[in-house]
Formats: structure tokens, sequence, C-alpha cells
């Protein structure tokens, strides 16, 4: 299980080159070493001794050596200077100054720290003691610069089941047990209290940390809010799934959809993603037969004849046409089969279906799409683009223009 996710975890950031891993010796850091050998890697080992506890700082660096020399890896140490003050603080900044420094010895942009799902809540915890905000609540990084920790996801009671079943010998830190060490006693007396309310208290602070990843990843939120917006039901891993499809078609430029239920799917493409459902195929449409406004579905269309000259042509994305006509005898509808279109500038009629793939709509916005059609011939895709049979050759005739219904007041239409 543990080596299946650490072997993800490389996957998903597409590590490569030399991996160091810091090494104290412990549970969680002869754990990551191990399944990184198992895996068929060969790490370094770096290893900063602290010497705060004398004989025990020097077996546990020996310990070490001989873990290393037995799994037939490199091993690098160093004794931190009496001159580093003996505090949390203090010997954090000189072990994070050791591993950079061992980056560049070893010529590596990859350093695993073995921090664990426990290590984030406690982490939460004396945060929000020390009155955090939002981005403290988020805990630890699992991918920060040249350091990436793969075993945040998973807990301390596995890692220590690990260790036994590998028959493995870790360091056991005596100052671990020493509650003078805000984290141990956050470790040893805060949390057990918390247990007593919440005995699944590290699960719930750990849950606090993803929501608060969310509110940073606009991506994960707005995923989050759509779903909660939809009443899907929904947990992290379902938010994942739905991020990584989003992230894989995010270049497409005619979208991908995948299934977020009976009738439901997740579309996704270049402008973005939203929820659709397959609608029944509208076969509504309203007869043009001369000069004025109608109502067609949420839309008011309209003709008018037009006299003077043009400043501008309007875009084919826009929902304003000029045309050349003698005869207004047209039926505003949806596409239907054995529909065409001459497009604009070119030879030939073309089949609507390979006009609107080749203009990259959706398969679930073609339905919606307003045509001005006479029979069978599409005159003007609105939005889209103008026929060949109606293009103005000198000064158009009559204007058309499109204008969607909301909250009982009509706007221009954007697609």
């Amino acid at each position: 299980m543990i080596c299946d996710t650490v072997n993800s975890f490389i996957k998903k950031y597409k590590l490569s080159g030399t991996f160091i891993v810091a090494f104290s010796g412990g549970y969680d850091s002869m754990c990551l070493l191990n399944v990184l050998c198992d895996l068929g890697y060969k790490p370094v080992a770096i290893h900063l001794n602290h010497n705060w506890r004398g004989e025990e700082s020097r077996k546990e660096e020996e310990n070490c050596k001989n873990f290393a020399e037995l799994k037939g890896i490199e091993f690098y140490s160093e004794i931190l200077s009496d001159k580093v003050a003996k505090n949390e603080t203090s010997a954090r900044e000189a072990r994070y100054k050791f591993f950079e420094k061992c980056a560049k010895k070893f010529s590596s942009n990859v350093i695993f720290t073995a921090h664990n799902f426990d290590d984030n809540a406690e982490t939460v915890i004396y945060r929000i003691i020390k009155g955090t905000g939002t981005v403290g609540l988020q805990g630890i990084a699992e991918h920060r610069d040249i350091f990436y920790r793969p075993l945040l996801s998973v807990s301390r009671a596995e890692i220590e089941n690990y260790c036994s079943e590998n028959n493995l010998n870790p360091n056991k830190d005596s100052s671990n047990e020493n509650i003078k060490y805000k984290r141990n006693l956050i470790r040893k007396k805060i949390i057990p209290l918390m247990k007593e309310i919440n005995p699944n208290v590290i699960n719930a602070v750990n849950s606090l940390s993803e929501i608060a990843k969310e509110e940073f990843d606009n991506q994960k939120f707005k995923i989050r809010q759509l779903l909660i917006d939809n009443k899907i039901d929904y947990d992290r891993k379902k938010i994942e799934e739905i991020n990584d499809f989003l992230n894989e078609n995010k270049t497409s430029k005619s979208g991908k959809k995948m299934s977020l239920g009976e009738n439901l799917w997740l579309f996704a493409n270049t402008k973005g993603f939203e929820i659709v459902t397959k609608q029944k195929k509208s076969d509504n449409k309203t007869k043009i037969g001369k000069e004025g406004e109608y109502k067609f579905e949420n839309f008011i269309f309209s003709i008018k004849s037009f006299n003077g000259d043009i400043k501008n042509f309007p875009k084919d994305n826009e929902y304003k046409a000029y045309i050349n006509t003698d005869k207004i005898d047209f039926t505003l509808r949806h596409r239907l089969d054995g529909d065409f279109i001459k497009p604009l500038g070119l030879k030939g009629s073309q089949k609507l279906k390979k006009y609107l793939n080749e203009k990259k709509i959706p398969q679930h916005k073609k339905d919606e799409l307003v045509f001005l059609c006479k029979d069978s011939e599409v005159i003007w895709a609105a939005g889209l683009g103008l026929s060949e049979t109606a293009k103005v050759t000198t000064n158009p005739t009559h204007i058309l223009e499109l204008r969607e219904v909301k909250n009982g007041k009509s706007e221009s239409f954007i697609y």
C-alpha cells in the first residue's frame, strides 16, 4: 500500500534523476528509504546529527549509516555546529540549509522528506493555537521548490506497521517524549484530549487542511462549488478525479465529457468547464414572412430593412448580420437532419454537421443553436456565419439580429 502511494507520487510529479532522502533514521524516513529501494531506486541518504543527545545522537547516525550500507546506497552526514541554538526553530533552519547544500553536492532537484498524515494534523493544530490565517490552515505542502513529501497521506500507524512487518530497526529518539517541545506536547497531550470529543480528530483536521488548500486552488474550489450547486454527492477522491480530467482536456477545442451520474456530464474544453444534461431536442420553429420582431423560445429575432452605408460588418461570432434578399420567406429553428449551408466565401455547399464540427461547437451545444433557414438550406447560423446565398455584394437589403431574453429584458446574445 505504501509502496503504491510513493510510486504514484513519483509518477504524479514526473520525478527523475538523483533522489535525496532526508534520513533521520526514525520510523518515517526509514520507511520511505526502504520503500524507494524496494521500488528499484538508488537514493542518497543524508543525515544531520544535531548532537544534542551525545552518545545517543552518535548511535543514531551510526544506525543510519549501517542501514544505508545494507541497502547499498550512498550515505552522507554532517554534525551540526555547537554554535546553532538548541531550539526547534534554529534546528529546522539548520536542517534545510543542510538539505539545500546536499542538493548542490549531489546535483539533485528532488529532496524527499518523510512528513506523514499525523504530522500535517499536528502542524495545523499548532498553527491554530498560534493564531494562523487561512494560509496556515493548509498545513504542510506536498511539494515546495525541490522538497517533496510522498508520505503526507500515510498515517503514523501505517508507517509503524510497515517498519514492523519489514523487520526494520528505526531510531527511537528519546527527545520525542519530552513535552517541553511544542509538537510533542500537541502529540502527547492535546490530541488525546481532542480525541475525547472526536476520535477521528486527525482525519477531521486534515479535512480542514484540504478545504483550505482548495480555497487557494481556484479550479478545485470551482469544482466543489459546481458540485454543491448541482446537488451532486462528492468526496476528495471525486474532486481529484475531476481535477485530473480538466487538466487533461483543458487544451481540447471541441471538448470532452465525463459522466457524473445518470443523464449528467461534466464538459471541458479550452473555454472552461460546465455541467451538462441530455435534453430533448426541440422541434420549435417560427415562420418569418415579413419584416419585424419575432419571439422564438427565449430569444427575440428581428429582420428589418436597411438603407445606408455600413461602417463595419459584424464578425461571425456576433449575433447580427447584413443580408441581401428579394423575398422574406424563412423559418427560424434548430438544426435538422439534412441541413446544409453554403459558407460565405467558399464555393459549394457543406453539410451543417461538418460545418459545426469545423467550428468546434461542442456536441451538447449544437441542438441549442438557432438557424435562419430556407427549407433545408441554412441562410444564417446565428453567431457563427452567413450563407453565400445571402451575401452582400453592394448594399444590404436587411439587417438581422438575435437577442436573448433575460429576466424579462432582451439583451444581445453571446454564445
